[in-house]
């Protein structure tokens, strides 16, 4: 508990001083909601704060370095070695950051749930309402987050996730236990109704609103594996979300179109991200380039061989979106070719930039592709292979450009991993991956899919879906600091 306070002090006061220099902060280290936000303009700060907290660029780079999603590029000098190794302990970076950014955010919208019942909603009734609503959003998928993250097991109610926080913490030296999934669940199911019911406007793709609310409680849905009712959000959504065609597709990692966004985090030339650099910080390019996609942008992650040989030599859209094709250098004896870490050039394309800041773009929360394929999840899990088969086929035939033929599943193992397949190659680079393997890798039958070539250079071709690396140890500085933690199996 001390590590999740001192960790977003700093940062709490910083922001909530440039919101309101009059502000009066009585001792450094003890802000309370009483003297936290006094206006409504106040909590519109505050809750860019908050936002500010959230980056998934954490979970995308885990995801990218432990699965089979890339290998090391050209100009590797040690970058995600261990993850690579399937070396994973308490003290990683990634592990450490997506603990820490998930907690600080739930931190800020605690704050300003608090603060915001000591402020005058007739100031601005309609504002106050939004603000406070997208504030217990933003809790709710914070929480969702570390669930997803540290929890072994998302159907089991009973299976420790994290530190529940709702409520501003007051003692900070107080040892926390973990709590339940069920109680987690409990918190989120009640903050996103909660915001559903305060919402009086939708402020674009970048600001979470009422298709947030139905984005989140369909995923949610999904990985407890409550399949009736993720269904009909994820069906209800797609009716406003149509799936992006191949241009509208390739746009939309340039932010030039939201024809399927749901939600994302903005990243903006001069806001608190930009200029961060190597390795994430807000950029997803730079987890996998030193200066830009490419050729001479210093590759030092590149897309794994055993993915990008599922989309070669095809007219799939997700191919030239996610490899940059003009400048990649493509050795078809990359088998026999000794030389091939020099030879096998294929640079990451998912995030080029934008606003003339190389490396720099959005980062995509929730897209009505995923809606679609928790409609094939759910299809599946009823045991409607055609039906399963038939979204598979929806989803083919906008990323190719023409009408595919729906694949044939004979049983229920063969559609999840049809649809894990998919899952694979639509959200590349997305921070997926990892998630998917561990929720769904025994019923379809998958696990960790590398590269003979590329496996000679590491510790290991695969990972079961069982394995205890699936879950993320709790972070050490926290298991340091806080005696009451149990440390997840294996760590």
């Amino acid at each position: 508990m001390k590590k999740i306070y001192k960790l977003i002090c700093a940062c709490l006061i910083l922001t909530v001083v440039s919101c309101n220099d009059a502000i009066e902060i009585e001792q450094p280290g003890r802000l309370g909601a009483d003297n936290a936000f006094r206006s409504v303009l106040d909590l519109r700060g505050g809750l860019l704060g908050a936002y500010n907290f959230l980056d998934t660029t954490n979970e995308i780079g885990l995801t990218a370095a432990l699965t089979d999603e890339t290998f090391r590029g050209r100009d590797n000098g040690g970058q995600n070695s261990n993850a690579q190794n399937f070396n994973l302990n308490s003290g990683n970076a990634y592990v450490d950051n997506i603990w820490d950014s998930n907690y600080g955010a739930i931190t800020f919208a605690n704050t300003i749930i608090e603060s915001a019942a000591l402020i005058d909603r007739s100031e601005d009734p309609l504002e106050y309402d939004n603000i406070l609503a997208q504030a217990y959003c933003i809790r709710a998928f914070g929480h969702f987050q570390i669930l997803t993250y540290f929890s072994t097991d998302y159907t089991d109610d009973n299976a420790l996730a994290g530190i529940l926080l709702d409520a501003v913490v007051t003692d900070i030296f107080a040892d926390v236990p973990r709590s339940s999934n069920g109680a987690f669940y409990a918190l989120i199911e009640s903050d996103l109704n909660t915001a559903a019911g305060l919402f009086n406007t939708s402020e674009g793709p970048t600001f979470m609103g009422p298709d947030f609310v139905t984005a989140l409680k369909a995923r949610m849905a999904a990985y407890r594996g409550q399949y009736s009712t993720a269904d009909a959000l994820a069906a209800s959504l797609l009716s406003t979300y149509p799936i992006a065609n191949q241009t509208q597709y390739t746009n939309m990692y340039d932010d030039a179109d939201f024809t399927e966004v749901i939600f994302s985090l903005e990243r903006a030339v001069g806001d608190s991200y930009d200029g961060q650099g190597t390795a994430g910080g807000g950029w997803a390019g730079s987890l996998f380039a030193f200066i830009d996609p490419t050729d001479g942008g210093g590759p030092f992650m590149e897309i794994s061989r055993s993915t990008y040989n599922i989309m070669d030599g095809t007219t799939d859209v997700r191919l030239s979106r996610n490899v940059n094709l003009d400048e990649s250098t493509i050795d078809p004896g990359y088998v026999t070719n000794d030389n091939f870490l020099n030879d096998d050039v294929l640079l990451v394309f998912k995030y080029p930039g934008s606003g003339g800041q190389p490396l720099m773009n959005d980062l995509k929360v929730f897209r009505s592709a995923e809606m679609l394929l928790i409609r094939a999840e759910a299809a599946a899990d009823a045991n409607d292979l055609d039906g399963a088969a038939a979204f598979i086929q929806e989803l083919r035939s906008a990323r190719f450009g023409a009408p595919q033929a729906a694949p044939f599943y004979a049983s229920q193992t063969e559609a999840f991993g049809g649809i894990l397949d998919e899952r694979r190659l639509e959200f590349l680079f997305e921070g997926h991956r990892w998630v998917d393997l561990k929720r769904l890798g025994t019923r379809g039958d998958r696990s960790i899919d590398r590269d003979l070539k590329e496996c000679a250079f590491l510790a290991g071709c695969t990972l079961p879906s069982t394995d205890y690396r699936f879950t993320l140890p709790i972070p050490l500085a926290e298991v340091t600091a806080n005696a009451a933690i149990i440390q997840n199996p294996g760590y």
